[in-house]
């Protein structure tokens, strides 16, 4: 009985070693192993998506900002924050593969808390900004103090009263 469970031990540590070895020798081969991992990561959370390090999930039905938030809590994660031009790309791609479509949705920016200082309700910093020009503008003074991404035809950011209905784009970790 000992000698199987060496004998299972030895083989399985030969495949990892082998394994290991021929993603140092050959990198495509890596780069095969990482895109199964991710198939396997992405499968295992349906409906997310796996953009950087982080999963993004797109919310059809139209919400306020609070009701988003909540939805997106309900999932496990919060509204999206949003921390690179790239990033940005990958959530505005998701958007539309999913909505067909090019729709405003809200993101999990604002600045209720203080008026003109902007945070994710995810609490990572807000290090990103894609603003349109003359944004964030709170509505000449009517305490717009939530974040809508793909707004106007630069497809650029807004700020915008919370009780307006969008659909949303959630993230967590993994």
């Amino acid at each position: 009985m000992k000698i199987l469970a060496v004998s299972a031990l030895l083989c399985a540590m030969m495949a990892l070693t082998t394994a290991a070895a021929v993603a140092e020798a050959d990198p495509e081969d890596a780069e095969t192993a990482v895109e199964l991992d991710v198939v396997k990561r992405t499968h295992c959370h349906s409906g997310w998506k796996l953009i950087g390090h982080r999963y993004f999930f797109y919310v059809a039905q139209h919400l306020t900002w609070a009701q988003a938030e909540k939805k997106c809590v309900s999932l496990g994660g919060h509204l999206a924050s949003v921390h690179s031009q790239w990033e940005y790309h990958q959530i505005r791609s998701l958007i539309k593969a999913q909505s067909h479509g090019h729709p405003a949705a809200w993101v999990g920016g604002t600045d209720s808390c203080q008026e003109g200082v902007w945070r994710w309700s995810d609490g990572s910093c807000f290090d990103f900004k894609q603003w349109c020009r003359g944004e964030p503008n709170n509505g000449l003074g009517t305490n717009q103090d939530c974040l809508q991404i793909n707004f106007s035809c630069n497809k650029c950011w807004d700020d915008l009263w919370c009780h307006h209905r969008r659909p949303s784009v959630c993230v967590r970790k993994w």
